[in-house]
């Protein structure tokens, strides 16, 4: 199996990278099986089969930003769209991923059917401004918690902790770490932290550190044995791993740390506490684990619920 060069030539002119602090996206290629974007034919969302009922009794007592909701009958949500697995639209419009699908999740736990959610498209470097201004309600998309962004807005979470990691061939037994990339090519996007880390750290020669616009340029040179491996956050290097099943893996050897949360209005405690309690009760009652099995986990690498961090 390989990507499609035309689809992800098209795609790639419409897609940009988005380069801004951590989880840059690259660009999905639109080839799949009919089974998940990008495993063969088609790009066709499928879902992990999850089902959230909204809840018929959802309150949160002192939060405007509930109220809002209430009062609107559904939620705005921000996200990725080109995140194969994590936040992802595919040709017919559907969304589908890990990301998406906590989103959807909080969505019922507030009371509104996940059908009734506005997504909204925003770049990373502008979420604290969307979240601030109310344009969304909230934002779920490989956005890393920092104290930093906490000035600006709050975080609820994590719900996933990633670190930087590699993506490589399947057959590839040398690559075992960041360690072992001397000599080896490494491909990431251009001015991106993960590349700058390689780079900083000398973890491979300046010459054999390879650069493109989008990561699935990446993708595409891995396939096509021109590089040896692909770093970026290991999540969304799982969800190039499950586009390409059977050719390529990712290490499992993070060497940084990487706390998505959910971005959230800042002076709402109330809504913050509570979100985080749904959280709580997705990692604890096994909602947590069906969803990442059935997105991120079928890239072959297992996951398990994080530990909630209140403040």
């Amino acid at each position: 199996m390989r990507f499609k060069r035309v689809a992800a030539a098209a795609m790639m002119a419409s897609l940009a990278l988005s380069v801004a602090a951590c989880g840059k996206e690259g660009t999905p290629t639109p080839s799949g099986d009919g089974n998940a974007p990008g495993g063969g034919t088609s790009d066709t969302c499928q879902t992990s089969g999850t089902t959230f009922a909204p809840k018929t009794d959802a309150a949160v007592a002192g939060s405007p930003t509930f109220d809002r909701i209430k009062s609107a009958g559904k939620v705005v949500v921000g996200v990725k769209f080109d995140q194969p697995f994590l936040g992802y639209k595919d040709a017919q419009g559907t969304r589908c991923g890990f990301d998406i699908e906590v989103a959807q999740y909080v969505a019922s736990t507030l009371g509104v059917d996940p059908a009734k959610i506005e997504y909204k498209e925003i770049a990373s470097a502008n979420r604290e401004t969307a979240i601030k201004g109310g344009e969304v309600d909230y934002y779920v998309g490989t956005y890393s918690i920092t104290d930093k962004r906490k000035n600006d807005i709050s975080f609820a979470g994590p719900y996933f902790v990633a670190g930087q990691d590699l993506l490589v061939r399947k057959d590839e037994s040398a690559i075992t770490g960041k360690d072992t990339l001397k000599g080896k090519k490494v491909c990431s996007a251009t001015g991106s932290t993960p590349i700058q880390k390689v780079r900083d750290e000398g973890l491979t020669e300046p010459e054999n550190i390879v650069e493109f616009k989008t990561y699935s340029e990446c993708v595409s040179q891995l396939l096509d044995k021109k590089v040896d491996a692909v770093t970026t956050d290991d999540a969304i290097l799982k969800g190039y791993a499950a586009q390409a099943q059977g050719e390529l893996k990712v290490v499992g050897q993070p060497f940084s740390t990487e706390k998505y949360g959910i971005g959230l209005p800042k002076d709402d405690k109330a809504f913050r506490d509570y979100v985080n309690d749904q959280l709580e009760a997705a990692f604890t009652g096994g909602t947590w684990q069906k969803i990442y099995d059935g997105t991120l986990g079928k890239s072959g690498s297992a996951g398990s619920p994080p530990t909630l961090e209140r403040y």
